[in-house]
């Protein structure tokens, strides 16, 4: 099940989304607790220093800045600090004497405290010795708190606070030092609980969870139809391949998109379509090099049956029979020694002798013995080189075999008095360029394009009784292809035609 690319890329997008989910969410919540404990504590501080100033003539409560904050006042003996006041009731105010006696809180002990704003906060005042003197959740006092680590490090002069877990929940406390003219007076404690926090974090908990869910419902669903987007075309290309593999090769598949998948299914059609070629091809060549073989073998046993049949005892007859054997022989010694230069171009294994070609003296060279060919057919050959022109990286046998194949054609298909001429130029790209222009009979449009095919005739009738196989076009434009050239053909029914290719310079 693993081993499927639809399955890899579900959980895959599953896997990042609930990554992405789950990372964002743990960020997401850790930083809401750290701030709303911290406007907890900030607000807990506000309060401590309020009630500080609001019960306490002169009193400063140690602690952490916090912003936007107030200067507290003892007027009317109620403080507010945004939406935060103190109401303190039964206080009897001190004389003068025992107002500079800062040390004694003992006008504290009938006091009570209420806090506003809707909040739980429990406000406890202590004396120096850690003696709860005011507590606005319970009337009695004189309870001693010494013993606690948060009391002790504020009787120490430290600011401090903790968040514990109670059976109702999880409470905050803080304990400020108060002090009078740097004179440690007594401590301010405070605590609430955080059932606000618990419900907010509770809620937003739920939310992200809630949220997760439907993204990974539609991020599966979306991830569900990019997979089936992705695998049903490779699908369809392993059915496909597997028809190819079976011998099938008109196998098509639908490549419209415009992505990797679809580019891929572009080159399956074409290898398709180059395949089915292929094959044809084969199939022709096989055809065509067996009707090529069957022609002279035919000949040749029919001659020699006859011979044996007592034509051999007529000189005459016998030496015209044994005439055409020999020339059948010839022919089917060119036809196979062609096919083997096409099979080594086919595989790479012409094994070229190159090394830099005078194509000047080449061309003169291969012109001069096709010479008596030209004058047999009352033709002219003609060699034009320019007065620089470039020699080619090639190998001059091969070089030669293609210029004679190109001007046996040529004197082939022109007419008595007619001008054969060849050209050795500088081509485009400075690389080497040879024309054979004839006077013939040109080539038929639509025959153009097909030259080139093997055992392809534009003229069958004529070209078999002329001997030619269809196989030298073939050939030379498989040796110039070997090469690095190119070959072309422009023909003119009628008035001729001109052959160029092109080789690469030394």
């Amino acid at each position: 099940m693993w081993s499927s690319i639809r399955v890899r890329l579900m959980c895959s997008h599953l896997a990042a989304i609930i990554l992405a989910m789950g990372l964002s969410g743990f960020l997401l919540l850790s930083f809401l607790e750290r701030y709303f404990l911290q406007a907890t504590e900030d607000s807990l501080i506000a309060q401590a220093r309020i009630t500080a100033g609001a019960l306490i003539p002169g009193a400063m409560a140690d602690g952490p800045p916090v912003e936007d904050e107030a200067p507290p006042y003892n007027t009317i003996q109620q403080q507010q600090l945004r939406n935060l006041y103190v109401q303190a009731e039964n206080i009897a105010l001190p004389d003068e004497q025992l107002a500079l006696d800062n040390a004694n809180l003992s006008y504290l002990d009938n006091a009570s405290l209420q806090l506003g704003a809707q909040l739980e906060t429990r406000i406890r005042i202590l004396d120096a010795n850690g003696v709860v003197l005011v507590d606005s959740h319970q009337p009695e006092s004189g309870e001693s708190l010494q013993s606690d680590s948060l009391v002790a490090q504020a009787l120490a002069g430290n600011y401090a606070s903790r968040t514990t877990e109670t059976g109702q929940g999880d409470v905050m406390m803080l304990a400020l030092p108060a002090r009078v003219e740097d004179q440690l007076i007594g401590v301010v404690v405070l605590s609430q609980p955080l059932d606000d926090v618990t419900a907010v974090l509770h809620d937003l908990r739920m939310w992200w969870g809630l949220s997760t869910a439907i993204a990974l419902v539609l991020s599966g669903a979306v991830g569900l139809l990019l997979s089936q987007a992705i695998t049903r075309p490779l699908r369809r290309l392993t059915a496909a391949a597997g028809a190819v593999a079976q011998g099938n090769f008109d196998q098509q598949v639908s490549a419209r998109s415009k992505d990797e998948i679809g580019q891929l299914g572009r080159t399956f059609n074409d290898m398709t379509t180059r395949l089915q070629a292929a094959r044809q091809m084969q199939v022709d060549f096989v055809a065509n090099v067996s009707h090529e073989l069957r022609t002279p073998l035919t000949a040749v046993k029919g001659m020699v049956e006859t011979l044996r049949a007592g034509a051999v005892n007529d000189p005459g007859v016998r030496d015209s029979f044994l005439a055409t054997v020999e020339n059948e022989t010839d022919r089917l010694i060119r036809l196979v020694h062609d096919l083997l230069t096409l099979s080594r171009a086919d595989s790479a294994a012409l094994n070229l002798r190159r090394a830099p070609v005078d194509l000047a003296m080449l061309v003169t060279a291969t012109a001069d013995r096709l010479i008596p060919q030209a004058e047999r057919r009352d033709l002219v050959l003609r060699v034009e080189a320019a007065s620089r022109a470039p020699c080619a990286w090639a190998d001059s046998d091969r070089v030669a075999q293609v210029l004679t194949n190109l001007l046996d054609n040529a004197l082939k298909y022109s007419r008595p008095g007619g001008l054969v001429t060849v050209r050795v130029d500088t081509g485009p790209d400075h690389d080497t360029l040879i024309q054979v222009r004839d006077e013939g009979i040109g080539i038929a449009d639509d025959d153009l394009p097909r030259i080139g095919e093997r055992f392809y005739r534009a003229d069958k009738a004529r070209s078999r009784a002329q001997g030619g196989s269809g196989l030298g076009l073939a050939i030379a434009q498989a040796l110039v292809n070997a090469h690095g050239g190119h070959l072309w053909l422009e023909s003119q029914e009628g008035v001729g035609t001109v052959a160029s290719f092109t080789l690469p310079a030394a």
